[in-house]
């Protein structure tokens, strides 16, 4: 695994999204996102935090650059080579773990040495195995490994630990920050669970019921995944007053 920077990765994440809007199936216009600006310095985590369908996944969607349809700019750190992990691990299930996670990689990748990254991701003796063989825990690890084989510039995670078990999600989060501290990937991960952003996170977005907008930015003190109790409890508290008050 190269853990050497990434060449252009000083280069931030920048993400504006001035209005986005789509039709329902009735044909009503709905506004998902309006008046949004997000900057994320190279190497760093961010985590967008908000309701269940605020648009966060749409938000993750156009930073991805695979919904163009929007208004706004979007500026991608190094040369644009993303990892995205999706909510589902999306493995095909014809080919073997290995297969699934070099299926992304360019030709002078192929043949990458994989060791290092399947080892921290507790996947070495499940290479030879099929999706359908997997737990959840297991497919979303094979999924986390796809996405960072191909040594990203920027990495796009929605909800990765949703429905899994507490203990098996402990887990894969301290998995998830060991690699983001070694590689320094800049990262924009999607939750609705406060307590892992504030284990995984440089800075937090907080956004607004839709359409979404950020009503709250707080960058949190070094080391992430050592954070005190104390700075735990300020920023819940902070939560709470945030989604007493109307918005």
């Amino acid at each position: 695994m190269n853990d050497a920077p990434i060449a252009g990765d000083a280069v931030p994440l920048e993400l504006r999204i001035d209005a986005k809007s789509y039709r329902s199936a009735d044909g009503t216009p709905v506004e998902v996102v309006r008046g949004l600006e997000l900057r994320l310095d190279a190497g760093s985590f961010g985590a967008l935090i908000g309701p269940s369908g605020c648009g966060k996944t749409t938000i993750l969607r156009i930073a991805a650059g695979l919904d163009k349809d929007f208004q706004g700019r979007l500026n991608t750190p190094g040369s644009g080579r993303l990892g995205f992990v999706f909510q589902e691990p999306r493995l095909l299930p014809w080919r073997t773990v290995e297969e699934n996670i070099r299926l992304a990689l360019p030709a002078h990748l192929s043949g990458v040495d994989l060791t290092d990254l399947v080892e921290i991701l507790g996947l070495g003796s499940h290479l030879a195995r099929y999706p359908g063989e997997l737990s959840l825990g297991l497919a979303r690890r094979a999924a986390i490994a796809r996405a960072f084989a191909v040594r990203p510039d920027f990495l796009l995670l929605d909800e990765p630990f949703v429905s899994l078990d507490e203990a098996v999600a402990a887990r894969l989060r301290d998995e998830l920050l060991a690699l983001t501290t070694r590689t320094k990937v800049t990262t924009l991960f999607v939750t609705h669970h406060l307590e892992e952003a504030i284990q995984l996170a440089d800075r937090l977005f907080f956004l607004s019921d839709r359409p979404a907008r950020i009503v709250l930015e707080k960058t949190l003190p070094p080391p992430r995944g050592g954070r005190s109790q104390e700075v735990a409890a300020s920023i819940r508290a902070e939560a709470r007053a945030l989604a007493a008050r109307p918005l």
